[in-house]
């Protein structure tokens, strides 16, 4: 028997949406497409996922690792999953049995046997078309620190820990509608560690178009493992005020504009925190390559915060921070003025503005082709590591000119990026 097609039963991939933080990351990594969402729910399509599993170790919150057996011609549909609240519960052997699954000869297990026999294991990276998703890391740098993770949210004995706005200053020149707002958060005498390069949730006040509360919504951390004030217990944030999605669309962003409009001494719900392999390394010889756009700094901040800090104490001499940041223009780009005054022979920094009136388009990975000779001497060497943050439009752009830049020094690219994914090296986080 062809189980493939013929096997009565499905092991339904699924996403939990009391755990799911929103964060996106699943749409951004799978490589067939089978993740989409809408203002409630990231879903996974039945007919398209492969069960690759390429989505499950990078999401932060392990929403994404569940699964359900379901007759193979009735799965749950999109449009159920986008209306839940709660995973249903399984259902059971007789259940199954009453829409003609299982029998006394194959039973349920026997037919789930079969099932994940036939499944396929994918291979991104032997797909015809750049897959750029393929070659970013899941696992940490060797040098990270320990990081914590989860200790507020729905599935821990505390839903959430309060904290209180201590700061929210702008950091763009421009108007009120592009404005992006440093937020700092205060937890009092909550534990609450990070490191830099994870994220924590908010959970907006209200309700939803369905009359349910609110979920959480992600953001980065800005702020490195000691503070935005050092020796206290605070986050900083970097947050723009959305309003337009993805699309282009006019569109009111329920979270971003919560927290931009908040006022010193307001109190504000998190969960988190999330994260544990976009960390930055810790040994001393490691280079840092920070590659972002927008708020996409908010990570590379922490990471050079950190830096300085332990270069100012004489605690670190070595290893290089290389910086490509883009924007429309320069008015939209966050800590454009603090960013300019940090010692250049501290990190090196690249600017690409897509808007500039009278001037050509230049992006990220203009730049970084520009910086060619550079940016492959710094691949060569086992302590550099690679980080990319954003829209997730700029990441295949940004893989691919990594690519051409070891390609066009005679490099091998497979091997090059198949070991920055395999140890660590390259870590990708788009939106």
């Amino acid at each position: 028997m062809d189980t493939s097609t013929d096997s009565a039963v499905l092991k339904q991939h699924l996403i939990d949406p009391e755990i799911c933080i929103r964060c996106n990351t699943c749409e951004a990594i799978c490589p067939v497409g089978a993740i989409t969402h809408d203002s409630m729910n990231y879903v996974v399509k039945a007919d398209i996922c492969n069960g690759c599993m390429d989505c499950i170790s990078p999401c932060p919150t392990g929403s994404i690792d569940n699964w359900r057996l379901m007759p193979r011609v009735k799965p749950y549909t999109i449009e159920e999953q986008l209306g839940w609240d709660s995973l249903p519960a399984e259902l059971t052997p007789e259940q199954l049995a009453e829409q003609g699954v299982g029998s006394a000869e194959e039973p349920v297990a026997e037919l789930l046997a079969q099932e994940q026999a036939s499944t396929p294991a994918a291979d991104p990276t032997g797909e015809t078309t750049f897959n750029s998703s393929a070659f970013g890391a899941t696992t940490p740098p060797w040098s990270a620190a320990h990081a914590y993770a989860n200790l507020y949210g729905p599935k821990s004995a505390d839903k959430f820990v309060t904290a209180t706005v201590v700061g929210n200053v702008r950091v763009t020149e421009v108007g009120k509608e592009y404005d992006t707002h440093h937020i700092v958060l205060d937890f009092g005498s909550m534990p609450f560690p990070v490191l830099e390069g994870q994220s924590i949730g908010v959970i907006p006040p209200g309700l939803d178009a369905r009359g349910k509360p609110n979920h959480p919504r992600q953001y980065s951390i800005a702020s490195p493992r000691n503070g935005e004030r050092p020796g206290y217990n605070n986050i900083s944030l970097t947050i723009k005020r959305v309003l337009e999605d993805y699309q282009g669309n006019p569109v009111r962003g329920v979270a971003s504009n919560y927290m931009c409009d908040l006022k010193v001494g307001d109190q504000v719900q998190v969960t988190g925190p999330f994260g544990t392999s976009f960390l930055m390394p810790n040994h001393p010889k490691s280079h840092i390559v920070m590659i972002c756009t927008g708020t996409g700094s908010a990570p590379m901040r922490a990471m050079t915060e950190w830096r300085r800090r332990l270069r100012a104490s004489g605690k670190f001499e070595s290893g290089k921070l290389m910086l490509f940041f883009g924007a429309r223009t320069k008015e939209e780009l966050p800590y454009f003025g603090p960013l300019q005054s940090l010692p250049k022979d501290f990190i090196d920094t690249s600017f690409a503005f897509s808007r500039t009136p009278n001037q050509p388009k230049k992006y990220v990975q203009d730049l970084m082709r520009e910086r060619a000779a550079d940016l492959v001497e710094l691949l060569k060497d086992p302590n550099t590591f690679i980080y990319v943050c954003g829209l997730k439009s700029m990441e295949e752009g940004v893989v691919m000119a990594l690519r051409d830049v070891v390609q066009n020094a005679g490099l091998n690219w497979d091997e090059i990026g198949g070991r920055l994914k395999k140890e660590g090296r390259l870590h990708l986080e788009t939106y």
